[in-house]
């Protein structure tokens, strides 16, 4: 089984797949492994270039997907996992406010952290995750007023299969008003 944990940068993501890594250990869990995506892009330099008005590396999808080939019983934690192969994806979401100052917490501009807030409220991510892989295999996780560990148990229950699939419940829009 593969998992892609997926959403706007500044969601949660590494967060609670760092937590969930620690409960993969339980005998009742799947034996996945947890791939934190960026890193690997970074590692194994897989980008095409970098955007130097936004400070970030380009991708190479190809590539990543050349490299996440044959690692099939993963959780893939990237805001560009529901570009890959996936069984289930959860898509972690948070109000607009708050992630804009989670992301200026940890040190991006201005620019940027305004522009995943409004990426965020117009439901990028989720509607790029539902056109790739159906409403069937979408789950929606609202961060916003959750801790870390309760999200590691959405996660979970994602996972497990305990919990049904989910998109479109959360609702930011009043954001850009």
């Amino acid at each position: 089984m593969r998992v892609a944990v997926t959403g706007t940068p500044g969601t949660g993501k590494t967060t609670a797949t760092d937590i969930l890594v620690t409960r993969l250990d339980d005998d009742s869990l799947p034996d996945l492994e947890v791939i934190h995506l960026n890193s690997v892009l970074d590692e194994e330099g897989l980008y095409t270039a970098v955007d130097a008005d936004r400070g970030s590396k380009i991708a190479d999808l190809e590539a990543l997907s050349d490299w996440l080939e044959g690692r099939d019983d993963a959780v893939i934690d990237s805001h560009l996992a529901h570009h890959f192969d996936a069984d289930r994806v959860a898509v972690l979401r948070c109000a607009p406010e708050t992630l804009e100052k989670r992301l200026l917490e940890r040190g991006e501009t201005e620019a940027k952290a305004a522009e995943n807030a409004e990426s965020e409220a117009l439901d990028v991510v989720l509607s790029e995750a539902v056109d790739e892989h159906g409403l069937e295999s979408v789950y929606e996780i609202d961060t916003t007023d959750r801790d870390p560990e309760a999200v590691a148990d959405a996660l979970e229950a994602v996972v497990t299969g305990d919990r049904e699939p989910s998109a479109g419940e959360v609702d930011f829009m009043g954001y850009l008003t």
